[in-house]
This record gives C-alpha cells, structure tokens and sequence, in this order.
C-alpha cells in the first residue's frame, strides 16, 4: 500500500514537473545562455538593474536589442551584457545589464499594472565605470488638496535613477486629464 502510494505521488509530482518545464522552456534556455556570463565580472563596467514593479525588462542600450517586446526572450546581441540576479526559481528572472561606461540611450518597459500594460520609458545618460544603477518606478502618493476632480485623478508615475543607492535624476508623468496620457518629464531632485 505505502509503496503504491509513494510510487503515485512521484508519478504525479514527474507530470507536474514535466508540463512546467515544457511550459517554460524558453526561460530556462535564457537563463542557460545567460549563466555563464553572470560569472564574469568586469571591474570598469557599470551594471544597471530595474525594479520597484512586478516586472520590468531592457528593452535597448544604445544600439543593442534586449529582450524582445513580444516573445520577452534574450536577444542574441545582448548575450554579452545581460547577468541574471535573483533566485533561479523566479519564473521571471530579473535580468541586469553589465556594460562598458559611457553614454547611452537606455529605453526599459516597466509592468507597473499586469503583464500585458507596458509603461516604456526612455533615458540618455552617462554611465561612469564601477557604479551601480538601478531604474525605480513609483507612483508619486503625496495627495494634493482642491476639487474632486483633482483629488480623484491617478496619481503620477514616476522613475528614479539611483546611482549607488543615491538619487540622481527622477521623471515623473503626469496624468492629462483631457487625453488621459502624458510624457515622462525630469523633475528636480
């Protein structure tokens, strides 16, 4: 009887293992490709990390494709620059990007809502080596007093640039009550 059981729920717990990895193979097979770069450190690069959301993905760095808006895979180019933090267990692993200091144009898609609502944010800025810097997206909660209509509009959303855990740059948007969009603008910090 013990051994009937035993042997059912290994059978059981095989199934269940078998369809996850078949479910998310092509984020093991990014995981794959990236692990060996996660070991190689690169004492003059600056490493650039996004959080404060779900999720959030590089889209590009200068002239280099990320990861894919569509299939949310690695792309090829980036296979030099990407290094996955985190724990392996994450269905979506967090990747970070390790790259030689200079000036770039870095466009991140933060998931602030759900999976399928992208909010893309663009930035220009000069990385400087050995520096960490991690993009931060918040909704700014400091409630302004007046009408109804202005109480009750979202609040905004902003980024913050960190460099070493310090505030350098910060772009909130706005909501436009009158189209319901607005545009990621640099605020004083």
């Amino acid at each position: 009887m013990n051994r009937t059981l035993t042997a059912r729920i290994l059978l059981c717990l095989g199934v269940v293992a078998g369809f996850t990895a078949c479910q998310n193979t092509p984020n093991v097979v990014d995981q794959v490709r990236i692990a060996p770069n996660s070991l190689v450190y690169k004492a003059d690069n600056a490493t650039l990390y996004c959080g404060g959301v779900a999720h959030c993905e590089f889209e590009r760095i200068g002239d280099i494709a990320v990861i894919d808006a569509v299939s949310h895979r690695l792309s090829q180019q980036a296979q030099g620059i990407a290094r996955l933090h985190g724990s392996f267990l994450r269905l979506k692993q967090q990747i970070s990007l390790s790259v030689p200091a200079k000036q770039y144009e870095v466009v991140i898609r933060f998931y602030p809502i759900s999976p399928d609502r992208a909010e893309t944010f663009h930035l220009i800025h000069a990385f400087k080596p050995k520096t960490k810097y991690s993009f931060k997206m918040y909704r700014d909660r400091s409630h302004a007093a007046g009408s109804l209509l202005n109480v009750s509009v979202p609040e905004p959303l902003c980024v913050v640039l960190l460099e070493q855990k310090k505030p350098i740059r910060r772009f909130c948007r706005p909501y436009d009550v009158s189209t319901g969009l607005g545009e990621f603008l640099e605020q004083k910090i």
